[in-house]
């Protein structure tokens, strides 16, 4: 029997990144997702393309070999083909882990295979794997006298993955257009003593933290602080964002800050960060991604939380006494970026900023305590956003 893996998400990431190295691994790829349109197009189409785009010009593949489930209406078809399974992946989106807990919990309960199953979130958030077995092994998902065995059925190993995915034209079906840079890094520890999943595109590791915070505190918070200074003054694309010579600067400034950290804290060279960023920054430029603020921008909420792109690193700065202005002035345009067409979470956070005072707003939406060094700047922010 060949290779088999469950893929919860079938939007672009789902489709043109972990899909993509799946299917090059030599993996069948059972999408699981509750969109009925999205499923029926699966269902319906034998194949779709990835284009990947570099600076090199343009690659096309073709991916082939997949089903889909809905899990919505076919449950235990998706809990059957899970059980049987070598792999489980979820580009889901944070927010969603606690949905498709429930499914994977009963898969694995009901697993037989002397291999247990690896399962590997695919989120934008650190610990993703952990936070998805923390849900699948409460007791609504799994039977309590069941735990002390799950491991016997399945690993939980995080990952940090790093891929642009620009907004798609607007006929593009099934096919997807990504950046050909990748970055997917997983922790093998977990699967010890068996051997992690065979993919070729994964980058196995045994300390996965410097990674995680190393993407997230350059990639995700570049581009994060390019699209809101970006929207604030009528940039279209990111790229034309970077091209601005007065945001250009100040997203290097925001990178400086988080270098900084990242340098101290996990012992990469000043030299090898400073690569990494310029890479970056080129990356984010590249303007055939044609990538829009808007949608870099979305789920502010979220990007201004406690662990996140920018109150994450400039909560580590400040506690140690180190410089975080630059991360101040992004988290201040993240506030700015309400009530944005499409995005439901900018229009959450206008309803917030007036309903709440600023304080209450500092502690909701950036999980900071009024004993942190940098809440009194941070609620300094959010009034002045109120008075506009």
């Amino acid at each position: 029997m060949g290779l088999k893996a469950v893929h919860f998400g079938g939007g672009n990431i789902g489709r043109g990144f972990v899909a993509e190295k799946l299917h090059q691994a030599g993996f069948e790829v059972i999408f699981v997702d509750v969109v009925d349109k999205l499923i029926e197009s699966l269902q319906s189409t034998p194949k779709y393309t990835v284009t990947e785009i570099g600076g090199e010009g343009e690659k096309v593949n073709t991916i082939t070999n997949y089903r889909a489930i809905n899990s919505k209406t076919h449950e235990a078809d998706a809990v059957k083909e899970i059980a049987s399974a070598d792999l489980v992946t979820c580009a889901v989106g944070p927010n969603i882990l606690k949905f498709i807990a429930p499914v994977i919990g009963k898969a694995i309960d009901a697993r037989t295979d002397s291999t247990p199953l690896a399962v590997i979130a695919c989120e934008n958030m650190i610990g993703a794997t952990d936070k998805l077995a923390e849900f699948i092994k409460d007791s609504k998902n799994t039977p309590q006298d069941r735990l002390p065995s799950i491991s016997d059925r399945a690993r939980f190993a995080n990952s940090a993955i790093d891929r642009i995915v620009p907004g798609q034209d607007a006929d593009a079906g099934l096919n997807v257009k990504i950046e050909s840079f990748y970055e997917w890094v997983v922790d093998k520890t977990p699967f010890a003593p068996h051997e992690p999943p065979k993919v070729a595109a994964i980058k196995w590791v045994d300390d996965l933290v410097p990674y995680i915070e190393r993407k997230l505190f350059t990639v995700n918070t570049g581009h994060a602080a390019a699209a809101y200074y970006g929207h604030a003054r009528g940039k279209h694309t990111i790229a034309e964002a970077l091209d601005d010579k007065e945001i250009h600067e100040i997203v290097h400034e925001c990178l400086a800050e988080t270098s900084h950290l990242i340098v101290t804290k996990h012992g990469i060279t000043v030299q090898e960060q400073k690569d990494y960023v310029e890479k970056i920054i080129k990356r984010i430029s590249n303007p055939h991604l044609e990538d829009v603020v808007e949608r870099v921008g979305r789920a502010p909420l979220r990007k201004l939380g406690r662990q996140e792109r920018f109150v994450g690193p400039a909560h580590h700065l400040a506690e140690q006494g180190d410089k975080y202005t630059a991360l101040l002035g992004a988290i201040e345009q993240a506030f700015n970026f309400v009530d944005v067409e499409g995005d439901e979470e900018s229009v959450d956070l206008g309803k917030l900023l007036k309903s709440l005072d600023a304080p209450s707003v500092v502690s909701k939406v950036c999980g900071l305590e009024k004993s942190d060094k940098m809440f009194g700047e941070v609620q300094a922010i959010v009034e002045r956003v109120q008075k506009k």
